[in-house]
C-alpha cells in the first residue's frame, strides 16, 4: 500500500502551467521530498496529491487505482501543513483525537489510539495542554499525531519545518527521520530547504517552472546533476559556473576560455565537438591551492568556524572555495588555484544539459 504514480499530470491556472505534464513514480515505504524554488509547483502538485487540486490533464494513482475524482477523505492520505492547523480551543489529545471522532472509531480505541501516537512522538506529559501552551516543535509533533492516528497509506508533509528556528528544525528532521523508520508509511515531502531534502530523503525530485528536472537518490543529485539548473541550486555556497568552449588537442580535450584552458584528462563527454560552446561547473570543494596553478587573488575570506568560505578573482571570474577552518588567507592574497578535473561538470552552454558520463 501507498505507492504514488503520477502520469503526465499537468495544473493550469489561465495561461500559467504550474504543473507541466510531470511523470513520477513513488516507491510505496519512500520518503521523497518535492524541491523547488518559491513558485515551482511543488505545493499544487502536493494539492493535488491531496485531492484539493483537481488536475488538468493526466492521472494520479494511489495504492493501483486512479484517484483524479476521489474526495481527499477517500484517497486514504493524511497531510501536515506549514501553519499546524491545529484547533485552539482543544488540548493535545483532542486535536490529536479529533479525525478518529469524525470517522466514529470506538471511544476505548480512540483513548488507545492517540496513547500510542504520543508516546511514539513524546507527547504523554503534554495531552492536557492547548497549542498556545506548546513550543512550534511540540505543535509540530501534535500535528504529525493528528495524521498518524488515521493510519493513512500516504503522507504529504507541505514545509511543515519552515516556521521553526534552526535548532529545532534539526531536532525535527531527525524525528522525521526516525518516525518514517518506525512506521514505514509513504512520505512526500515539500520544501525549499535543500538540507532537508538532502538529509532525510531517499530520492528527491526537482523541480523547475513546473517540470521536473531530476529525480534521483540525493548523492546522484548532488554528484551528477542532470543540468546545470540542478547543478547551481544544490550544494551551498552554490556550483561555480565558467562559460567557454570545448578545444581539441592532441592529448585529448581541454576546456577553455579566453587565453586560458584546463585539461579534461580522460572525462567521457557525449556529442562534444571542437569548438562547441560549454558551461564547466566546479564546487567550492574541488579546487586545489596548487603551485602549478593559475593565479587567483581573494576578494573576500568569511569564517564560519569549522570552515571558511573563499571569494576570488580568476581569470576575470568571481569564484568561491571553501577551505579549512585553519585557513590564513587573507583578502589581496595572491594563490596559486587549480581544479580537481574528475570533479569538473560540463553543460551545454545552449540548453543547459549534462555532456560528461562520469567524473573521469
Amino acid at each position: 500500500m501507498g505507492g504514488i504514480v503520477l502520469e503526465n499530470l499537468s495544473k493550469r491556472f489561465g495561461d500559467v502551467a504550474a504543473v507541466d505534464a510531470l511523470d513520477l513514480v513513488i516507491d510505496e515505504g519512500e520518503f521523497v521530498s518535492i524541491l523547488g524554488p518559491s513558485g515551482c509547483g511543488k505545493t499544487t502538485l502536493l494539492r493535488m496529491l491531496a485531492g484539493l487540486e483537481q488536475p488538468s490533464e493526466g492521472n494520479i494513482s494511489i495504492n493501483d487505482r486512479v484517484v483524479n475524482d476521489t474526495p481527499p477523505s477517500k484517497r486514504d492520505i493524511a497531510m501536515v501543513f506549514q501553519t499546524y492547523a491545529l484547533y485552539p480551543h482543544m488540548t493535545v489529545a483532542g486535536n490529536i483525537e479529533y479525525p478518529l471522532k469524525k470517522r466514529r472509531v470506538a471511544k476505548e480505541d480512540r483513548k488507545r489510539l492517540v496513547r500510542e501516537a504520543a508516546e511514539l512522538l513524546e507527547l504523554g506529559e503534554l495531552l492536557d495542554r492547548k497549542p498556545r501552551e506548546l513550543s512550534g516543535g511540540q505543535q509540530q509533533r501534535v500535528a504529525l499525531g493528528r495524521a498518524l492516528v488515521r493510519d493513512p497509506a500516504v503522507f504529504l508533509l507541505d514545509e511543515p519545518l519552515s516556521n521553526l528556528d534552526a535548532k529545532l528544525r534539526a531536532h525535527m528532521r531527525a524525528e522525521l527521520i526516525r518516525l518514517h523508520r518506525r512506521i514505514g508509511r509513504t512520505m512526500v515531502y515539500v520544501t525549499h530547504d535543500q538540507l532537508e531534502a538532502m538529509t532525510m530523503s531517499q530520492r528527491i525530485a526537482v523541480i523547475r517552472n513546473g517540470k521536473l528536472q531530476q529525480f534521483a537518490p540525493p548523492a546522484d543529485i548532488y554528484e551528477r546533476p542532470h543540468n546545470d539548473f540542478v547543478a547551481g541550486f544544490i550544494g551551498t555556497p552554490s556550483m561555480n559556473f565558467i562559460d567557454g568552449e570545448i578545444r581539441e588537442q592532441a592529448d585529448g580535450y581541454v576546456f577553455g576560455s579566453g587565453d586560458w584552458s584546463w585539461r579534461l584528462g580522460d572525462m567521457a563527454l557525449r556529442d562534444v565537438n571542437a569548438g562547441q560552446r560549454v558551461r564547466i561547473g566546479i564546487r567550492p570543494d574541488d579546487f586545489i591551492f596548487d603551485g602549478d596553478g593559475d593565479e587567483a587573488r581573494i576578494s573576500v575570506v568569511e569564517p564560519t568556524g569549522h570552515e571558511s568560505i573563499v571569494v576570488m578573482e580568476y581569470h576575470g571570474h568571481e569564484v568561491v572555495a571553501r577551505v579549512g577552518a585553519d585557513c590564513r588567507l587573507r583578502p589581496d592574497d595572491v594563490v596559486k588555484l587549480a581544479p580537481r578535473v574528475d570533479k569538473l561538470h560540463v553543460f551545454s552552454a545552449d540548453d543547459g544539459s549534462r555532456l560528461n558520463d562520469d567524473h573521469g
